[in-house]
């Protein structure tokens, strides 16, 4: 279930066919196999299937991948809120990694903390599922650059 969190306008009524067009010209996400499965105004949820390919040695999904799908689904929650001219670059975030990666699949949660005009303040949680039960796994914080008038590269 999503959290309760502030009511966002995006400024763009195209922002979630925009926001998927994005997620799709992401090789690196589709290399690991994530989804992004829910797009909402100043949110979204990424999706992960646990597979051997992306695990460390213990067996957990690698703490990299981890900052990889957190990365993106709090970058992509700014993007809901920037205009149409607009792409999204992350200056900079801080991940904690508060316990394994341990489940069947990952879900990624982005949210816009701050919207700016330029900069934009998110945050991501990320959970592990395994057997119905729910364990966060990692905490970030980020900060993100609406690029105006600068779109993506199509591949």
């Amino acid at each position: 279930m999503r959290p309760e969190m502030p009511q966002f306008q995006p400024r763009d009524a195209g922002y979630a066919e925009r926001v998927r067009t994005s997620f799709a010209l992401q090789p690196a996400m589709t290399l690991i196999g994530a989804e992004l499965v829910v797009v909402e105004p100043g949110y979204t949820e990424i999706h992960l299937a646990h597979r051997h390919e992306i695990t460390q040695q213990h067996g957990y999904v690698h703490g990299g991948i981890v900052g990889m799908i957190a990365d993106n689904a709090a970058g992509f929650a700014a993007n809901t809120l920037t205009p149409a001219d607009a792409s999204v670059l992350t200056v900079e975030y801080k991940l904690n990694l508060v316990a394994p990666a341990d489940g069947e699949r990952l879900v990624a949660r982005g949210e816009v903390v701050r919207p700016g005009r330029t900069l934009l303040v998110t945050r991501a949680e990320v959970f592990a599922i395994k057997s119905g039960q729910w364990t966060l796994c990692a905490v970030m914080q980020q900060t993100i650059m609406a690029m105006h008038g600068k779109k993506e590269r199509a591949l």
